[in-house]
């Protein structure tokens, strides 16, 4: 059932970001495809994130408190791949990108699709994953200059919009 499992969410289409912290515990980040809109109309918009226990960054994020969401544009695949893999070093990660903070102190890619700056509202341990709940405190809209970097079918692609 595992390995069906797996084949099927294969082919559904996600958005890849990648998910940073800074604080006490450190400075981590890994990528991410379980990211969605929780709630608009709380206090602060929220947001739902799902990472996996056994990842390095996992408790450098529960521990810090905060975390920021970087949405990836199509043309960042390699930082993607930096921060997907364990090979790396958290200083070798963060020079694949120019980074900046807002209001959380985590690192925010300065030319994402978008950056959600949020501070850790709820924790949820299921199987082998952590469901996070981030309240939004600050956002960074850049200027878009491409579409989300997409995975689906164990490949990178991007959004094209179908007419008509």
């Amino acid at each position: 059932m595992r390995d069906r499992f797996l084949e099927g969410m294969s082919r559904a289409a996600w958005q890849v970001s990648v998910v940073t912290t800074d604080g006490p515990a450190g400075r981590a980040g890994l990528t991410v495809s379980a990211v969605t809109s929780l709630s608009a109309d709380s206090p602060n918009p929220s947001l739902l994130i799902c990472i996996h226990d056994a990842n390095a960054s996992t408790p450098f994020i529960r521990e810090n408190g905060v975390f920021c969401v970087n949405i990836l544009c199509e043309k960042q695949k390699t930082i993607s791949d930096a921060f997907s893999t364990r090979r790396l070093t958290p200083e070798e990660k963060f020079a694949t990108g120019t980074w900046n903070t807002l209001s959380t102190g985590s690192p925010a890619l300065s030319d994402a699709l978008v950056v959600f700056d949020c501070r850790l509202e709820a924790a949820l341990h299921h199987g082998t994953h952590w469901v996070l709940v981030g309240g939004v405190v600050a956002m960074d809209l850049p200027r878009e200059t491409s579409g989300p970097l997409i995975h689906s079918h164990r490949h990178y692609g991007g959004f094209h919009e179908i007419d008509g």
